[in-house]
């Protein structure tokens, strides 16, 4: 049977530097040397401006950028790190400083599955679960590891293995709430060094395969039959007491005269 842990869905936080930022201020940049280089052209008759224009509206429309309200931009200055810019409007140099990444600091969530996974008395289970996590520094999310979104979901796939691995089918059915704390603690450790922090996991469902369903629906059933009979039998033995102790009791009548 597979042991593994397979990925359901990720929300990744990371956006790459070169995804779509576009702004209103960088818009204007480009249009403001193209209209001056349009203007000087007409009145020089001379496509020289149109061009200038064109390139100097190019390098201006690079040098701003927007970042949103949950967003931290990663500035790198010639490939060597320089800090972090935003919420906001800021500005670079063109083709000196670069984005090279977007955080989201929301909060995130990773749904992930236990497939077919042993349980420490050998029996296969399918676990669904949910993790809620955030970026509270983005300068280690964006530079000590590199993809922190594939990081935190390989770290909790691992720590949902290995603890389904080392419990009981029973202790995972009863005890979800300690499962999940112990769940939450080992991701958060394992995934603290990257400038993660994990809020919390929450086990959506443990499904156990049909036949053994099937087994443990015959044994409730079973064991309901067994303490019934038992206690009919027990009421019966009492009934049978009773009456024997009417019986066997001489009944006295006092007359008044």
């Amino acid at each position: 049977m597979p042991n593994d842990v397979s990925l359901v869905q990720i929300r990744s936080g990371l956006t790459s530097g070169s995804s779509s930022h576009a702004n209103v201020v960088s818009a204007g940049a480009f249009l403001a040397p193209l209209a001056l280089g349009l203007l000087v052209s007409f009145l020089m008759w001379n496509v020289g401006g149109i061009i200038a224009g064109f390139i100097l509206g190019l390098l201006a429309a690079q040098a701003p950028k927007v970042a949103k309200q949950w967003e931290s931009a990663v500035v790198l200055r010639l490939g060597r790190y320089i800090g972090l810019r935003g919420p906001g409007l800021f500005w670079i140099i063109p083709f000196v400083d670069s984005v090279s990444a977007w955080v989201d600091q929301r909060v995130i969530t990773t749904s992930f599955a236990a497939e077919e996974t042993l349980t420490s008395d050998t029996v296969p289970v399918n676990v669904d679960a949910v993790l809620f996590w955030m970026v509270y520094d983005p300068e280690k999310a964006a530079l000590e590891v590199q993809d922190y979104p594939q990081a935190v979901s390989w770290a909790a796939q691992t720590a949902l293995r290995d603890i389904i691995g080392r419990t009981s089918l029973t202790d995972l059915l009863r005890g979800r709430e300690r499962i999940e704390e112990e769940l939450q603690k080992l991701i958060d450790e394992r995934s603290n060094p990257w400038g993660v922090t994990v809020q919390s996991v929450e086990m959506r469902d443990v499904i156990i395969p049909a036949a053994l369903q099937d087994a443990m629906r015959r044994r409730e059933r079973n064991k309901r039959a067994s303490f019934l009979r038992k206690r009919k039998s027990r009421s019966h033995t009492c009934s049978t007491r009773h009456l024997s102790l009417i019986r066997t009791t001489p009944l006295r009548c006092t007359c008044e005269r």
